[in-house]
């Protein structure tokens, strides 16, 4: 650091030392302002218009269709299962709800005969059922097993059924040892049928399904992909398939324009010049929460939680990337205060993002004042926030005195900075009735469901990116801490962090049963986060090094309309 030399006499001049800051190496946004164009096109043309006319009519067709006297159980399963995979469902949550009431209510008379064989209707029948919270028991599948306690090799020839099979194991809960069994049955043969290039139009389901089964999908890919493969498929209809296509381009140009205005709100906080050494990830961000929620009564939310955890981003660069301890303790006790009058406590950087945090959430609060609708959510929402900032805290100091802590200790802190608590709480704040006082206490006081996403969060990350830590000063990582604590190699401790992922998914798959805690609207919630991580955490860290893979997953749900 270069001095000036004062000529006037008197004691030197202090010296100041330069600041040693962490330094992260991350990309720039791929994006740039490809978006931005889309904050001006909310204005509907004509042809727009006419697709959504077409949409109505077609909706009303399909309606029909689940409403007939005449449908028979096998065709109405079919019909509810192909809905919900084209991203239907929220259409006709009424219809599907009554179908699979009376399906519940027969499930085990229907399928109790031994002389009824159909795998694939058992199965999905079975799949839909659990995945709407009707508790059906598991014990029914005893009946695809033979004398020697096996599944009957005969069930290899069903590729549809072993499909829905497959499917089905991915809600098992606790102690259901027979869907363990299944789960090991199907992916064995199910991949010898994918290695064997059998000109099969289930192939592609089968190769997604393998990769990304759909209890851990997003709603939008797997709508995406199953309009692509649909017209291939024997059972395919084409009402269904002409009513996805409408849809999935009309709720693309709605994200499109909610994505333009963000990125106009991004842009004009400049963070990419005035914090540079954050993460420019806006439009990861609002792909993230499209995978919470994508439907369209859902807007508001979504442009809210998509500010809030895009500065949350930011915040946690400031805590993990840049900032010394004693300027992170200002911060921390400026958020503790909630309060603009404190701004002026922080050092220049962090005062962009701080105001911006402000601004969000009093922009949303009034908002929800004008509408005369309660605005109580957004103090748990402020909770909630602080909380994650006292565990950055927490984090850094152990990182500035180079703490390794036990896997407890470790855990403790980190499913708290792994960012969920604070993001369940916070999107259902402009979720409208269903998120009422009781939801919100229910899920500040940590229940399992909203525990296991953290966990599965947590540890997705850690796997797939303790590598990248080791590479700037950071704490360990869950991976480095067990290797450690047990004396196991890193093979061993990938497989135990990844059995207590597989734990947590069957933690949230029983709070997913009826009765619940709370309303499935809200659980659902929670669980979709759990699916983003298991998205975007597959194999490397795709938020932050989104410039591939993540990169064409955007493209085809944000930017390439489905070919009509």
């Amino acid at each position: 650091m270069a001095l000036c030399v004062n000529s006037v006499s008197g004691p030197p001049p202090k010296v100041v030392p330069d600041i040693t800051r962490k330094s992260a190496s991350f990309h720039p946004s791929v994006w740039g302002d490809k978006f931005l164009a889309f904050s001006t096109s909310d204005v509907k043309t004509d042809a727009d218009h006419k697709v959504e006319e077409r949409l109505q009519v077609l909706k009303q067709e399909a309606k029909k269709m689940l409403t007939a006297e005449d449908r028979t159980q096998r065709e109405l399963i079919s019909l509810v299962d192909d809905i919900q995979r084209l991203g239907l469902s929220y259409h006709f949550e009424a219809e599907i709800d009554i179908i699979l009431q009376e399906i519940n209510a027969s499930f085990h008379e229907y399928y109790g005969s031994t002389n009824d064989d159909n795998l694939h209707e058992f199965t999905l029948s079975f799949r839909l059922l659990r995945q709407q919270g009707h508790n059906v028991s598991s014990d029914v599948f005893y009946k695809f097993k033979d004398s020697n306690g096996k599944f009957k090799e005969s069930l290899v020839k069903d590729v549809r059924g072993m499909l829905s099979l497959f499917e089905a194991t991915h809600f098992r809960v606790h102690g259901e040892n027979i869907l363990e069994d299944a789960l090991e049955f199907t992916t064995t043969h199910l991949s010898l049928y994918l290695n064997s290039n059998i000109d099969n139009p289930l192939i592609g389901l089968v190769g997604r399904s393998l990769k990304y089964p759909l209890r851990k999908s997003l709603n939008r890919l797997v709508a995406r992909h199953y309009i692509s493969v649909y017209h291939k498929l024997d059972w395919h209809n084409q009402v269904l398939l002409d009513l996805a296509k409408c849809n999935f381009n009309l709720v693309q140009k709605l994200h499109q324009v909610e994505l333009g205005e963000i990125t106009r709100w991004w842009k004009d906080l400049d963070f990419a010049n005035k914090l540079p050494f954050a993460r420019d990830r806006v439009v990861e961000c609002y792909f993230w929460i499209t995978g919470v929620y994508f439907e369209p009564q859902y807007a508001s939310a979504r442009t809210f939680v998509t500010k809030v955890i895009t500065l949350t981003s930011t915040v946690d660069d400031i805590y993990d990337a840049y900032g010394t301890v004693e300027e992170l303790d200002q911060f921390t006790d400026a958020i503790e205060k909630w309060d603009v009058r404190t701004i002026d406590q922080l050092p220049e950087y962090m005062r962009h993002c701080y105001q911006a945090l402000l601004d969000v959430f009093s922009e949303a609060e009034e908002e929800m004042v004008k509408e005369g609708r309660p605005t109580y959510g957004f103090g748990y929402a402020k909770e909630a926030f602080k909380r994650l900032t006292r565990a950055y805290l927490h984090e850094a100091k152990w990182c500035e005195i180079q703490y390794f802590p036990t896997l407890e200790e470790y855990m403790s802190v980190t499913l708290v900075t792994a960012g969920y608590k604070m993001l369940s709480v916070t999107s259902f704040v402009l979720m409208g009735n269903v998120a009422t006082r009781e939801a919100f206490e229910w899920i500040t006081k940590e229940p399992l469901i909203e525990r296991a996403a953290s966990v599965i969060n947590r540890l997705h990350d850690d796997i797939v990116g303790h590598e990248f830590e080791m590479q700037r000063p950071n704490i360990p990582t869950a991976v480095d801490i067990f290797m450690k604590q047990y004396g196991v190699s890193k093979e061993t401790t990938y497989d135990a962090l990844q059995k207590r992922v597989i734990n947590a998914w069957k933690d949230m798959n029983q709070e997913c049963l009826y009765p619940t805690a709370a309303a499935m609207a809200l659980l659902t919630r929670v669980v979709n986060f759990a699916c983003v991580i298991n998205l975007l955490y597959d194999g490397d860290d795709g938020y932050t090094h989104s410039s591939a893979r993540t990169k064409d997953m955007i493209t085809s749900i944000l930017l390439d309309p489905v070919p009509v």
